[in-house]
């Protein structure tokens, strides 16, 4: 199964992350199949860049995004728009 998940990036104590599918058998920072976008918690507000055509193709194909993940889309309006288009269908 593919899981859209956040990726750890940057130096001890400054955490960065990409959000990327992966097979949910890799591990957290492991070999990913497709980066579709970033989180960095350590702006004010945090920033998050999202590359919604990657992530809706991604959902439309199965994926399961993990909670935190589900928040930063929901937040960004990329989760209603992935909604609606599957109601409509």
């Amino acid at each position: 199964m593919v899981k859209l998940r956040l990726k750890r990036m940057g130096a001890k104590k400054v955490p960065f992350y990409r959000i990327v599918a992966a097979d949910a058998r890799s591990r957290r920072d492991g070999r990913d199949i497709e980066t579709v976008g970033t989180y960095d918690p350590t702006k004010m507000p945090a920033i998050v860049n999202i590359d919604e055509e990657k992530v809706l193709n991604w959902l439309n194909k199965g994926a399961v995004p993990t909670d935190t993940v589900r928040s930063l889309l929901a937040k960004n309006g990329t989760m209603k728009k992935y909604l609606d288009s599957k109601k409509n269908k």
